[in-house]
């Protein structure tokens, strides 16, 4: 059923483009018997224009986990207070852009960070081609300003890891053996005096044969929390072999082995002028207050162009 209503949904965008463009034809015979105005078949016009690059933009997202939700994970690199801010500028700025897309957003995991910020996140977003949209946001960004934590008012640099992977559902069969992950639990973060924190309700999940360590802290029911955390490491084993068949894991976790200069995706610069550059696909934008303020389609339309 889930598949019948994608498809469905690619022939309803490609009928209205059809339509689209032949009302634009009977528009342009009106127009050349000087019937309607200019600013009339403009307006017709861009709008046409703008439907069709959107069904070629949904055509690039044509594999199977483009359309599954997205788990996207943040994390602190070196630098302690500056980077764990960052890293929750980072956290803003996607859920600004979920929120200005209409996607539906629930916190998987937080730990904060010492005295401000957070040393990671999980998040999972949900919504139509959520993992698509994000897809290419894998590495390290960098972050160029002077910082509010030093009192001599000196510039820092900061980096900050987001690593995004597809969230698996039941279409996609996965087993695991039983006896390759071992559990943990221990008590939630956040605010003291509610029973999620004084139970030991959140898990780490690990598994033996590839290393992953998943951590969930959503819900105050340990055993809900125990089934989120074997979805979201079904999840990652899943990417992993999407990302080993396509032969690019390797770029993006050679591209994550230290979060800090030389491995970045993307700098944000505030100081000593204001600019964010796409290293990749060489994509600039000096308008930095709206880019973190969640305005990143640009950059991830750009990036899936050029792939």
């Amino acid at each position: 059923m889930k598949l019948i209503q994608n498809e469905k949904k690619i022939l309803n965008d490609f009928y209205t483009v059809e339509s689209l463009i032949n009302d634009l034809e009977v528009l342009n015979e009106f127009y050349q018997k000087k019937e309607i105005s200019e600013q009339e078949i403009n307006n017709h016009y861009n709008k046409t224009l703008d439907s069709l690059e959107e069904v070629e933009f949904k055509m690039m997202l044509n594999k199977k986990e483009d359309s599954m939700s997205a788990i996207l994970q943040i994390t602190a690199g070196a630098g302690g207070t500056e980077s764990c801010d960052w890293a929750e500028m980072l956290m803003r700025m996607y859920l600004m852009w979920a929120e200005k897309n209409t996607f539906k957003i629930k916190e998987l995991n937080n730990q904060p960070g010492d005295v401000a910020g957070i040393k990671t996140v999980t998040l999972q977003i949900d919504g139509e081609y959520a993992f698509g949209w994000l897809k290419g946001e894998n590495g390290v960004h960098r972050l160029v300003r002077i910082s509010p934590f030093d009192s001599n008012a000196k510039r820092h640099t900061s980096f900050a890891s987001v690593y995004i992977y597809p969230l698996v559902d039941e279409s996609i069969e996965i087993i695991i053996n039983p006896s390759d992950i071992s559990w943990e639990t221990m008590r939630s973060g956040g605010a003291g005096g509610q029973s999620v924190n004084k139970l030991e309700t959140a898990v780490r999940l690990r598994h033996k044969p590839s290393g992953i360590v998943v951590e969930n802290s959503e819900t105050r029911s340990q055993l809900d929390n125990k089934d989120k955390a074997m979805q979201l490491l079904k999840s990652q084993l899943y990417e992993m072999e999407i990302q080993k068949s396509q032969e690019e894991r390797k770029k993006i976790e050679d591209s994550k082995k230290k979060i800090e200069w030389g491995s970045q995706i993307r700098n944000y610069v505030l100081h000593p002028y204001k600019i964010v550059k796409d290293i990749r696909t060489s994509i600039e934008r000096t308008d930095v207050e709206n880019v973190l303020n969640g305005d990143l389609n640009e950059f991830l339309k750009s990036y899936l162009l050029r792939d």
